[in-house]
């Protein structure tokens, strides 16, 4: 962390007093200009402490970091105990300031990184890479890449319409992972757009010196800005931090990435013809639409949600026409229009004669740009919900664009047809009038007990429950918001933990019941398979779901289209992440070979997080390990949390994630992908199988050992990280923790992670690995089994970010040494198995970037940590109740520091 003059010893390794980072950070691993920008960042940063708490915090910050540094290097210099007896001696006061000094910190080396990062993607030739052969993840990497693979192993037609069946589905939600303030998000981007700034060479002396005053300003207020919020957001707010990812990245980063596909498929003749790819993506959210567990989220709400984002959607599309439209100066004795353009004027003529009037004299003889200019209006009309002039749908407005595309075209000027006009069609196409469709989603349970409550008293009885009525307001709602923005901005319920097909039929009589049965909305009822019964019990439930008439009529509305959504959190919660890993491999394999035989067009929808105990991890390697017919050419997934910031937050890092995903789903549709993973999977069932059997046993030995809710309870910070106010929606589903029934899965992940031990991510692997013991079998498997090794690389990334040594603190706060003991011997078993495995002497061996970025993060996330346990210790020792406010306040300050540290949290 510098924060003094000096250059920082981590970064440059040129200080000969302070230890350095021998296993990763040495000057060579660090690139020039990230290790420029840290430095930058952290001397300001250091300014700024000595300037508001004064010389001492500054010294007090830099010996814990020095501390720990030396306790992480093991090289004598330092003790881990020695940095618990510094926190220790510090005043309550203290403790706060230095655990915000390692957040702030950690915000600026985050961003640093970011920056970094676009800095690499900016300076990729992304034309040069085609690469076709050996591993397929090398091939997806890029699209050209990954479509010239398909065009080698398929001919240029096959693989051609593969690409206009491409579909790539992701859904934000509003899961509680994200501890950063929007005020503190709002003030690391200022300083992101100043540290980019920084990096141009033109800057003068003057402006660099000016930049430089900028950004410690930024700093400052960083600094000063609380970094807890004082109360919990409201579902409405979720909704509205979402909007400023779509205004800032996603409405310009998504057309980018079709041009991009093009740019690379058509070469010169790129923006002169007609695109070769279609508009694959779709936003979905959950946000303001998921009331499984969230009694806020109402159907008002819900109404709310999708009034935000009509709003901002249609804000884009009038200023991206607008803009267009004033580019469009092209005369019609050079570029004569079509009878049809001449027509839809005259249409546009008879809604306004004063508007198309004013346009004219500002575009005297320039047809194109009068038409477009017109259709600006008319979306702003449909903003302000204007009947005369607005428009009814989203496909009114694309009818016009094609319009004016197709007389561009026939007039000769396709330049002008296919680029930007092609741009705005694009948006049109994805976001629609909605921008995201509202996925709701709610329990199987609640269903139940609201047609238990309905033929109890009657539909339209005064004595229904508050949450009966509330549940037939969904559906009323649902068929409002297709009403008004169409059918698409709301058609998919999803059903928590769906056990049967009665749970699917009971939504349809549901529906029913809302509004009678000639009036009921377009409903995709989705089912969600999330425990490890329920994802064996899943082809069973979907034999019988197909044979329902509501659903026998959706399929041929639909072109037999069906999604099946898979559970990653609780079926780990359930098993344990290697056989839920394995489970949910089985499911998809099952469930495709289903899909095949009952010819349906599935879609299989994963509920995954950000973090490894979520099914995290990169999206575009998993994508290419997954079962043969389970993608084909169609990928869904949930983003939340963190995980939204981080792929969606920058243009540049929007516009590389999704050309990935996009390019490794098109890839997974190869029949030799297929192929390989099927034959892999057949060559190590029975290892799967063994694996399987003892991982499941190993991790039952641990969650029902008796009196183990309460004892995770003490040995994480479980409890109290349900008092920060991360999201609208409540920890757990009940209140009690003697049993992990109700828990939530994203505490239950965020809480291993706080206490650096990851057991979500890896418990129970080094068991399986050592019942088979075979080192040339288990590196066979990671050579040749994609989900193997997949499942491998992710646990390294886990292991690698947890801390023996932290553990052992965290695990002792419990007194059950037995309990203590079995998650320390697991997690030494795994380390040691998984290196056997993936044949490496340290973990993350084949990912030196990733590498660095942890080996970087790790001493100061310790020095978090030891504040955390500071304060824990003494909560679950009993501290006076005078003091128990301002340990629990410094608690989670430690929390939403190792956050910031670890990132992929929850």
């Amino acid at each position: 962390m510098v924060m003094t003059s000096t250059a920082d010893p981590e970064l440059t390794g040129d200080h000969p007093d302070r230890p350095t980072f021998d296993r990763g950070a040495r000057s060579g691993d660090v690139p020039d200009a990230l290790r420029a920008d840290v430095r930058l960042l952290g001397e300001l940063l250091g300014r700024v402490l000595t300037e508001a708490g004064g010389a001492e915090l500054l010294q007090d910050v830099e010996k814990l970091r020095a501390l720990t540094i030396g306790a992480y290097e093991r090289d004598g210099a330092a003790s881990i105990e020695d940095a618990e007896a510094l926190v220790a001696g510090f005043t309550l006061e203290r403790a706060e300031q230095v655990a915000r000094a390692f957040t702030c910190y950690f915000h600026l080396v985050n961003l640093a990184e970011e920056r970094h990062r676009v800095r690499v993607l900016l300076a990729r030739d992304r034309h040069a890479s085609t690469n076709t052969g050996g591993d397929p993840r090398d091939a997806a990497e890029s699209f050209a890449s990954a479509m010239a693979a398909l065009v080698d192993e398929l001919g240029a037609d096959e693989a051609n319409e593969r690409l206009r069946r491409l579909e790539f589905h992701p859904v934000l939600t509003a899961h509680p992972t994200e501890a950063r303030r929007r005020a503190v998000a709002s003030a690391i981007r200022r300083i992101s757009e100043l540290v980019a700034a920084h990096d141009d060479p033109r800057l003068g002396g003057i402006a660099r010196a000016e930049n430089e005053r900028m950004l410690l300003a930024e700093i400052d207020t960083l600094w000063r800005t609380a970094p807890l919020r004082s109360t919990r957001p409201s579902p409405l707010d979720e909704v509205r931090t979402a909007m400023n990812i779509f205004d800032q990245t996603l409405f310009q980063a998504v057309p980018q990435v079709y041009r991009l596909i093009d740019d690379s498929l058509a070469g010169t003749d790129a923006g002169a013809r007609p695109p070769a790819s279609g508009a694959f993506v779709r936003f979905g959210s959950w946000i303001g639409a998921d009331r499984d567990g969230n009694p806020f989220v109402t159907a008002k709400i819900t109404r709310g949600a999708a009034a935000i984002a009509s709003e901002h959607v249609l804000i884009g599309l009038e200023r991206a026409a607008a803009r267009v439209g004033r580019t469009l100066t092209l005369d019609a004795d050079d570029t004569t229009p079509s009878v049809e353009l001449i027509a839809l004027w005259q249409r546009q003529r008879n809604l306004s004669e004063e508007l198309t009037a004013e346009i004219a004299t500002r575009s005297p003889n320039e047809p194109h740009r009068r038409v477009l200019s017109m259709i600006a209006e008319r979306i702003a009309a449909t903003r302000r919900r204007d009947a005369d002039l607005g428009y009814a749908s989203a496909t009114e407005l694309l009818g016009e664009l094609r319009v004016i595309q197709e007389s561009l075209a026939a007039a000769g000027d396709a330049r002008n047809a296919y680029g930007e006009v092609q741009h705005l069609i694009w948006q049109v196409e994805t976001f629609g009038f909605h921008l995201a469709e509202l996925e709701v989603r709610q329990h199987s349970k609640v269903h139940r007990d609201a047609l238990a409550d309905i033929d109890a008293h009657g539909a339209n009885s005064d004595q229904l429950s508050e949450q009966t009525v509330e549940v037939l307001d969904v559906f009323r709602t649902i068929s409002f918001l297709q009403e008004r923005y169409g059918v698409d901005a709301a058609r998919r319920y999803i059903i928590s933990f769906t056990q049967s097909t009665e749970d699917i039929a009971n939504v349809h009589r549901l529906a029913e019941h809302a509004l009678g049965a000639a009036n009921v909305p377009v409903l995709d009822v989705v089912p969600l398979f999330e425990t490890f019964a329920d994802l064996r019990a899943s082809t069973d439930i979907l034999d019988m779901m197909v044979a329902l008439p509501q659903v026998r009529d959706r399929l041929d509305a639909t072109g037999r289209r069906l999604e099946v959504m898979l559970g990653y959190s609780d079926s780990s919660k359930d098993v344990g992440p290697v056989s839920a890993t394995l489970a949910l491999y089985d499911a998809q394999a099952r469930i495709a070979q289903w899909a095949e035989r009952n010819d349906i067009v599935l879609t299989l929808f994963h509920g995954r997080g950000g973090a490894l105990g979520r099914g995290g991890g990169p999206a575009n390697e998993a994508v290419l390990a997954q079962p043969p017919g389970s993608v084909d050419g169609r990928f869904k997934l949930t983003e939340q949390g963190e995980v939204i910031f981080a792929q969606y937050g920058d243009p540049v890092i929007a516009l590389r994630h999704l050309e990935q995903v996009a390019a490794s789903t098109l890839l997974a549709s190869a029949p030799s992908i297929g192929e390989r993973n099927a034959q892999a999977a057949r060559d190590f069932a029975d290892l799967a199988e063994r694996m399987d059997a003892r991982s499941r046993e190993r991790f039952f030995e641990l969650v029902h050992a008796d009196g183990f809710a309460p004892w995770f309870a003490q040995v994480t910070p479980q409890e109290e990280i349900g008092l920060l106010a991360l999201g609208s929606r409540p920890a757990r589903r009940g209140l009690s923790v003697e049993s992990l029934e109700d828990l939530r899965a994203i505490p239950w992940v965020f809480a291993w992670t706080q206490a650096r031990i990851n057991l979500t991510g890896w418990f129970g692997l080094g068991s399986a690995l050592a019942a088979v013991g075979d080192a040339e079998t288990l590196r066979d498997a990671y050579k040749r089994w994609p989900l193997f090794t997949t499942m491998i690389d992710n646990v390294e990334m886990s292991l690698a970010k947890t801390d023996e040594r932290v553990a052992r603190r965290f695990l002792a706060l419990g007194g059950r040494d037995d309990l203590a003991a079995l998650v320390l011997d697991e997690m030494e078993l795994t380390r040691h198995w998984a290196l056997v495995a993936s044949g490496s002497d340290e973990l993350l061996a084949r990912r030196p970037v990733l590498r660095r970025a942890v080996r970087l993060r790790s001493p100061y996330v310790d020095a978090l940590s030891l504040l955390q346990l500071r304060a824990l210790r003494a909560l679950r020792s009993g501290a006076p109740e005078v003091e128990q406010d301002g340990l629990r306040r410094l608690l989670l300050l430690a929390v939403n520091g190792v956050a910031a540290g670890l990132q992929n949290t929850g």
